[in-house]
């Protein structure tokens, strides 16, 4: 028997648990007006909740874009190299050093999180459970359903509270006291201490931070109750914005300047081809490999010439390693 119906007999979370205490296997798509949802289990454990490959509306992309650790141009650039290899977006970023292959599975973990506390809320809208289509890439994390389920109903709780705390999205936030040296703080409940300055109300705020909007609440509900922040005042809805505007988001890496990294690895690669070309002048049959038949090498080049380019405008020549010197 399929397991197919409307959510107005059965409400998603109570799919989900069906799906997960028969330890499932497969997708179960959930849709709902335009809306469209898929949750992918190995055994009843959460594995994805996106397509595979890399569409323009990709959960992970647009989490990634939202918590500032992908930029749009980054996006772009990763929307094409998909076109050609047809890899998924979770291995583009790690082959592509968009991030360290230890911050993938934290990150995809939490982007699954925030799309089952928004699924779990769908009042309306039809399922159906697909057993025949499998995840078809090695799962990056595998989430119990009966703890993904808590979470996400604990975020709806919280959710209540924090918008009877943060009710007037005008209010001005500014900061009260700062905390001991020895507070432990995220690094990106650092970045918003520095955009709470008594002139950003709660909306601009939560729409700076570099964070999902859950997550965002959640560390100003922290700020407030230690009393590290404090409401300063209210602006009128009819003013347009602040005095100061929010410097735009800067996105955020682990790893040395994107000039100074691809230099290093364009000295490297020109020197495996200078020894190639080398190797090819012995040997008269051999050939030097063609670029455009891998899309990363392809990439890393083009990264090579922004970087020289950079480098010799920052510095007012090209670099010495590069001329022989």
């Amino acid at each position: 028997m399929a397991l197919q119906g409307n959510l107005r007999d059965f409400s998603a979370m109570e799919i989900l648990q069906l799906v997960g205490s028969q330890r499932k296997s497969g997708c179960l798509v959930m849709e709902w007006n335009t809306e469209r949802f898929l949750v992918w289990v190995v055994d009843g454990r959460i594995v994805s909740t996106r397509q595979p490959g890399l569409a323009k509306d990709d959960p992970l992309a647009r989490f990634l874009q939202r918590v500032h650790r992908l930029s749009d141009e980054q996006f772009r650039g990763l929307l094409g190299i998909q076109k050609e290899s047809g890899r998924d977006l979770e291995d583009l970023l790690v082959k592509g050093r968009y991030l360290e292959a230890d911050e993938l599975a934290p990150i995809v973990e939490r982007q699954i999180l925030d799309d089952l506390a928004r699924l779990v809320r769908w009042e309306n809208g039809t399922y159906r459970f697909d057993p025949a289509s499998k995840w078809p890439n090695e799962p990056v994390v595998s989430l119990s359903m009966e703890s993904g389920l808590m979470e996400a109903a604990r975020r709806s709780d919280e959710q209540k509270r924090f918008h009877s705390v943060f009710k007037d999205p005008y209010q001005l936030l500014g900061v009260r006291d700062l905390p001991d040296p020895d507070e432990e703080l995220s690094e990106e409940e650092r970045e918003l201490f520095g955009i709470i300055d008594g002139q950003h109300t709660v909306a601009e705020i939560v729409d700076a931070a570099p964070l999902i909007e859950f997550e965002a609440y959640e560390s100003l509900h922290r700020m407030l109750e230690a009393q590290w922040i404090e409401f300063v005042g209210r602006r009128d809805p009819g003013r347009s914005s602040s005095p100061t505007p929010i410097a735009p988001p800067i996105v955020r890496t682990h790893r040395s300047p994107a000039w100074a990294r691809e230099l290093g690895v364009g000295v490297a690669v020109l020197a495996a081809v200078a020894l190639v070309r080398l190797a090819a002048s012995w040997v008269p049959d051999a050939r030097p490999p063609r670029l455009e038949t891998d899309v990363y090498a392809a990439a890393e080049v083009r990264d090579l010439e922004h970087a020289i380019t950079l480098f010799e405008r920052e510095r007012g020549a090209l670099p010495k390693r590069l001329l022989g010197g």
